[in-house]
């Protein structure tokens, strides 16, 4: 054998393209690790599928990856017993940029069966020189299954590189990096176990990381989605659940199926058990795992939407074509067909998880205020309705918008909300006087997005939903359930006069029948935001374009009567009016305007009434 070292150029614009891939194309350096541990498991694979053909001799027992770490030489070994590679396939996958012997591989199974294929990492021929952001100069030693012979490629990745024999007692390959002094963190076993755990936990091939002379195991070496159902115990997916989230509860649902059609693929989602702690509000984005045949690819594919962020789980593909860092995904049908099918398993199986009202209670509490998101966010999923639940002013517990509709009064045209900071102080609402008085019932919203989404929404089952605090809200055609209401006031002579004393400070004066026990309420103008989302935006100081509020007086209440009567002497009101204003913000659970004058008039009327 010639001891003669071969120097070559690359077969591409090197300088440019490497320059790129050190710097541009990854984001993270780790990402070097999974990028090799995937071709050495490809490398594996293939002998293994080219001794079932008799191409290749048979794998060793107990075949794995080893990754050896040697901080004095500041080196990392990565070793594989795969496929191996001859001197021409490693000039022309080594030598070539963008060469992919995985690829030409791939292509030549055409004709192999699925059930015979092996299923391969590697695409783009790129992955490998993902090295050269840690490494300062990379030798790969390698012999072919089946050859005699090794070679040694070594480059510093500047420009050109070198081929010479070399010695390798049996096939495979042995990649040497000689670590950069920036990237010695990498010299620790622990650090290289960290990210095989997060890059290529499921590989099926062990991975393992010497450490004091001993091969520790670094990844778990089971794709658990990949298995027949029939096969896992519970609490085999409790203990997978646990460990993709880190977290102590039980998973309320968990979903495993595969599909086969327009696009294959696997998945296993989790929907968990108890809301998960967030000292702060977390971010908004899914963070549902893809997978390319079991290696971990990305946590940002946005699989599912926003309003579905709670569900865990792994989805894993053999059809999804990716860019050439893996990190990126290309804009392409196959991830909007999963994404698709993804959504409506999660949905159709929460709907049949509904009917079982008192455990759908324990997911709702947990997540609905999320799920609702989707009702702003997706005009398209207004069949997400039937899912949802509220309090009520009428029952106990959770409410459907079917149930709600199913109990409506004769003459009720409309289903009414009434929103607020809780269900507690809701209940207690003046506003929700008139239509207790007539057995009409109001669902009770406390969450932040109830304040949006009715907009969106409109109608249910062609039943308008409206705010009882917007607009003019009539009860008439509706029979009171108490009998008789007392007589009304004439009250044509008070309200241009309440008007006048108020001022810009209202739109409108006007008389209501939804209170009985209250004298006075606040209600928004007809178009434009209700009063819940009116504070909303005035604490984020976004309150402009709001719109005066409305005061609403009870023509029946015995003040209102008495202040009728007043007005009629021509007696002057200014200060009551200002006082009757206050008094309907603090009901709806704002402040008076002026706090200090309020207190001084509450207590000369008090003084006033002990004379």
């Amino acid at each position: 054998m010639s001891e003669t070292v071969e120097r070559h150029e690359f077969g591409a614009e090197v300088g440019r393209l490497l320059d790129l891939v050190v710097h541009a194309l990854y984001s993270d350096r780790e990402i070097f690790l999974r990028e090799l541990v995937a071709n050495a498991a490809d490398a594996t694979d293939r002998r293994r599928f080219e001794a079932l053909t008799g191409g290749a001799p048979a794998l060793p027992e107990g075949a794995a990856v080893r990754i050896v770490p040697d901080k004095p030489a500041r080196t990392i070994t990565i070793s594989d017993p795969g496929i191996g590679m001859s001197k021409a396939e490693m000039a022309e996958n080594l030598g070539t940029i963008a060469r992919s012997g995985t690829r030409a591989f791939t292509q030549s199974l055409a004709d192999a069966k699925p059930g015979d294929r092996p299923s391969l990492i590697g695409q783009f021929g790129v992955g490998f020189y993902s090295a050269f952001m840690v490494a300062e100069r990379v030798e790969v030693t390698s012999r072919r299954a089946g050859a005699e012979e090794a070679w040694r490629w070594s480059s510093e990745g500047r420009g050109d590189y070198t081929l010479a024999p070399a010695e390798r007692a049996e096939p495979g390959t042995d990649i040497v990096l000689h670590i950069k002094a920036d990237a010695e963190e990498f010299l620790e076993p622990i650090r290289l176990r960290t990210v095989i755990r997060k890059w290529a936990d499921h590989i099926t091939i062990p991975i393992t990381v010497a450490e004091d002379g001993v091969d520790e195991p670094a990844n778990e070496g089971t794709a658990l989605w990949r298995k027949p159902k029939s096969e896992i115990t519970e609490e085999s997916y409790a203990e997978f659940y646990r460990h993709l989230g880190h977290n102590f509860d039980k998973p309320w649902a968990t979903l495993h199926w595969t599909a086969e059609g327009a696009v294959d693929f696997t998945a296993l989602l989790f929907i968990p058990g108890m809301k998960p702690f967030q000292p702060v509000e977390g971010e908004r984005d899914s963070r549902l795992r893809l997978h390319v045949r079991r290696m971990f690819i990305t946590d940002e594919a946005q699989l599912l939407p926003s309003w579905l962020r709670f569900v865990q789980g792994v989805v894993d593909t053999e059809d999804l074509p990716l860019n050439v860092s893996r990190e990126m995904l290309q804009a392409t049908p196959v991830l909007a067909r999963i994404r698709k099918a993804v959504t409506n398993r999660v949905l159709g199986e929460l709907k049949t998880r509904a009917k079982d009202a008192e455990d759908y209670a324990k997911f709702w509490e947990n997540f609905g205020s999320v799920l609702k998101e989707g009702l702003w966010e997706g005009g398209e999923h207004k069949d997400l309705a039937p899912l949802l639940r509220f309090r009520s002013s009428a029952v106990e517990g959770w409410t459907s918008l079917a149930d709600y509709v199913s109990r409506m009064k004769d003459g009720q045209e409309a289903i009414y909300v009434l929103s607020g900071e809780s269900p507690e102080a809701l209940a207690k609402s003046p506003q929700l006087e008139g239509f207790r008085a007539r057995g009409v019932e109001v669902l009770l919203l406390s969450d932040q997005i109830d304040a949006f989404w009715p907009e969106r929404m409109e109608r249910f089952e062609e039943k308008p939903i409206r705010s009882i605090t917007q607009g003019s809200v009539d009860l008439s055609g509706i029979k009171s359930d108490d009998g008789a209401l007392p007589e009304a006031a004439d009250v044509a002579t008070l309200l241009p006069l309440l008007k006048e004393a108020l001022g810009t400070e209202v739109s409108e004066v006007r008389t209501t029948d939804r209170l009985v026990d209250s004298a006075v309420v606040l209600a928004a103008p007809e178009h434009g935001p209700d009063l819940h989302m009116q504070r909303l935006l005035q604490r984020a100081g976004r309150g402009f374009g709001a719109g005066l509020p409305v005061l609403e007086i009870n023509p029946r209440h015995p003040l209102i009567r008495g202040l009728a009567a007043r007005a009629e002497t021509g007696e002057a009101l200014a200060d009551t009016a200002g006082l009757l204003l206050d008094l309907a913000r603090v009901q709806d659970g704002d402040s008076p305007r002026d706090p200090a004058q309020f207190a001084r008039r509450v207590a000369e009327a008090l003084a006033g009434g002990m004379n």
